[in-house]
Parts: structure tokens; C-alpha cells; sequence
């Protein structure tokens, strides 16, 4: 059975995440209007997705905290935050806190739909505009990436792609050590502290091509 929790405290936005998922194909869909609910029903529950709101309950960006939380806990679960934040400032940190995409709540459920989609196979979704802005943000990372060399770039970029080490392998016709030496590599020129830091900048390096 799939499960998908939904942490939010506008009662009309859990309604439409609820009506979305279901048509996506979940088979249960919880939902907690707190930080510390939504805490609780992920622990209990073990969802196969979380979407989480960053504003809940007047608390700032508490929806940040608890991303973190959950990742401390979890490094796989995709998080998809959804968001009236269409801040670059608060996406970025949104992504770096640990989320696997990012969605303004202007949105349509078509959108939605698709962004429910991407996460669910563990691919980064942040809308094109929106990772466009992101990129230019991090004019730092993009200054250090004229130092990599072009099997570094070429891996970087199929690592925006979503694509496995295994499959980088295969289309550079180089061994998985190979790509995993590049990608260590890569993590200490770009100051990235894990291998899900390095796929938000290779997302952010793809679409600002």
C-alpha cells in the first residue's frame, strides 16, 4: 500500500493534495496540520512521500526545520515542499535543507501532478523559472565550475539528469569507480557535503545551461 503524508494547515490545500494523490495513485493519504504532527505520523506511518507546507501555523519557515528532522532520519523519502514562498532565497534553502523539490502553491493541479510524479522516483522538480533564479544565486558554485575539467562537467550534467552511477557509466563508456572518483571529486570542488548536495547543484547546473 502506498501512503503519501501531506503537512499543511490550510484545510482547502490538504483537500486538493489529498484529490491530486489519490488520482496519482496513492492508496492512503495522511494528513497533520503541525510540524510536530507531521513529525509523529511519519515516524508512525513510514510514508512513501511527503509534501510539506514551509509557513504552518504562523511558525516562520518551521517547515525547514522539519525537513531537516525527517532527513536526519531519513535520506531516501522523497519531501516535495509546497509552498506560497516563490522566494529563490527560501527554494534554495528549501533544496539544501534536504527537500527533492519545490513548488509554489499558484500552481495547477496538473503541475502539482507532475511534480508528484518526478519526486516519487527520487528525480530533483523545482519549476524551470524558479531553478533558473535558484542557479543565479549560486554565483559562487557556477564561478567554481570553470575549474572542472570536461569529464567533470559531463558527469555533472548527467547527474542533473537523474542518472544512477551506473548508467553516467555507461554513457561516458567509463568503469563505476570511474564515476564515483569524478563525483568525489566534484563534491570537494563545489563544496558539496553529500552526494544529494552535488545532484541539487548538477539540477541547478543543468537547467541554467
Amino acid at each position: 500500500m502506498t501512503v503519501a503524508l501531506v503537512i499543511d494547515d490550510h484545510p482547502i490545500v490538504l483537500e486538493g493534495c489529498r484529490r491530486v494523490l489519490l488520482d496519482a495513485g496513492f492508496d492512503q493519504v495522511l494528513e497533520a496540520a503541525s510540524p510536530l504532527e507531521g513529525f509523529r505520523l511519519y515516524r508512525r506511518s513510514r510514508p512513501d512521500l511527503v509534501i510539506v507546507d514551509l509557513s504552518i501555523r504562523g511558525a516562520g519557515l518551521a517547515g525547514l526545520s522539519l525537513i531537516r528532522r525527517l532527513r536526519l532520519n531519513d535520506e531516501r523519502t522523497p519531501i516535495l515542499v509546497f509552498s506560497m514562498h516563490g522566494d529563490p532565497v527560501i527554494a534554495r534553502r528549501a533544496l539544501k535543507a534536504g527537500a527533492t523539490g519545490f513548488l509554489v502553491k499558484d500552481t495547477g493541479p496538473k503541475t502539482l501532478l507532475e511534480a508528484i510524479e518526478k519526486v516519487r522516483r527520487n528525480q530533483h522538480y523545482i519549476a524551470h523559472d524558479m531553478a533558473v533564479q535558484v542557479a543565479l544565486l549560486g554565483s559562487r558554485a557556477k564561478a567554481d565550475q570553470r575549474d572542472l575539467t570536461s569529464r567533470e562537467l559531463q558527469t555533472l550534467s548527467l547527474l542533473g539528469e537523474g542518472r544512477s552511477y551506473a548508467q553516467i557509466a555507461d554513457s561516458l563508456g567509463v568503469s563505476y569507480k570511474t564515476v564515483a572518483n569524478t563525483c568525489s571529486s566534484l563534491k570537494d570542488k563545489l563544496n558539496a557535503g553529500s552526494l544529494q548536495d552535488l545532484v541539487r547543484v548538477a539540477v541547478m547546473h543543468q537547467v541554467a545551461r
